[in-house]
């Protein structure tokens, strides 16, 4: 699933460092912190490595 905003690919970049123990988790703030706990490595990649070109800066409300 790739991200919808490049907010959402910069989280879950964040939260795929602190989860192979390059960044520690204490200095998570916001929705990368609730993104280390519940995703895999595997679905942070996928979101943190989505290509940030065509992403708006936020996720546009629906």
């Amino acid at each position: 699933m790739p991200a919808k905003s490049k907010a959402q690919q910069k989280a879950a970049g964040a939260a795929l460092s602190a989860k192979r123990g390059d960044t520690p988790k204490s200095k998570l703030k916001g929705a990368s912190r609730s993104m280390v706990k519940s995703m895999s490595e595997n679905q942070l990649e996928e979101l943190a490595s989505t290509k940030r070109k065509k992403l708006p800066q936020k996720k546009s409300k629906d």
